[in-house]
């Protein structure tokens, strides 16, 4: 069982309440829900008050936890570390990084959490990223949903990483994405990637245009414009 408690972040992804009930049945212990809030930085500011203790383990609504994921053996954040990625399995492209994986993070960050458009690289302190695999991020449930995955992720690479990533890191993944060609979904990811890229090229110009990226109803709106109303909510 878990010694931290945990909370699952969903919006709007239709395989939300799957995985929510694996997440628990896989840490145990106490795992809350927040659900539908809107703005990304009050979501995750909202996360600090449904836990009773400093740290705990925060999952993104299309994430899939790894059945055999050992919480038990996990070690709190040392003093000055304010969150620890595990690297999530990307299902469109063979990537594993910090992307959609699970995360163990202070409430007092998140409180405390500065301005970025990657909203949880904002937070005071050191992040740490592990390099096991706590499963897979889930994004492709939908044409809408993949889109937007590939979308938003490589805008904020080509803008440049807000956690000090290379050039070169940010390249090929950038590459890899643009390229996605397995699982569901995959051709949208693709797209949304390449979108994402020329979006950050015109955005440079004016720097508050990459709040959109943080904006659902923004988003969706992008998306049906250019591909049509594809997007499948659940």
């Amino acid at each position: 069982m878990s010694p931290f408690d945990a909370v699952f972040l969903s919006y709007d992804e239709p395989m939300a309440n799957s995985l929510y009930a694996r997440l628990q049945r896989t840490l145990g212990g106490t795992v809350k829900r927040l659900h539908g809030v809107q703005g990304m930085r009050r979501a995750y500011r909202l996360c600090a008050e449904a836990v009773d203790c400093e740290q705990f383990f925060l999952a993104d609504g299309d994430f899939a936890i790894d059945n055999g994921f050992d919480a038990s053996v996990i070690e709190p954040l040392e003093e000055g570390v304010s969150m620890r990625v595990w690297q999530a399995v990307n299902p469109v492209n063979g990537l594993s990084y910090g992307y959609g994986g699970l995360k163990l993070i202070r409430r007092s960050a998140l409180r405390h959490m500065g301005e970025a458009v990657d909203v949880l690289a904002a937070l005071p302190g050191k992040i740490e990223f592990a390099q096991q695999r706590a499963g897979v991020t889930r994004f492709n449930q939908s044409p809408f949903h993949a889109w937007k995955a590939g979308f938003r992720e490589c805008a904020m690479l080509a803008r440049g990483s807000e956690y000090g990533m290379t050039d070169n890191d940010a390249h090929q993944r950038v590459q890899a994405w643009t390229s996605s060609r397995d699982g569901e979904f995959a051709a949208y990811a693709a797209a949304g990637a390449r979108e994402g890229v020329a979006f950050a090229r015109e955005a440079a110009r004016e720097a508050k245009q990459f709040d959109h990226l943080n904006d659902p109803a923004w988003l969706r709106e992008r998306f049906t414009s250019a591909h049509g109303d594809q997007a499948v909510s659940g």
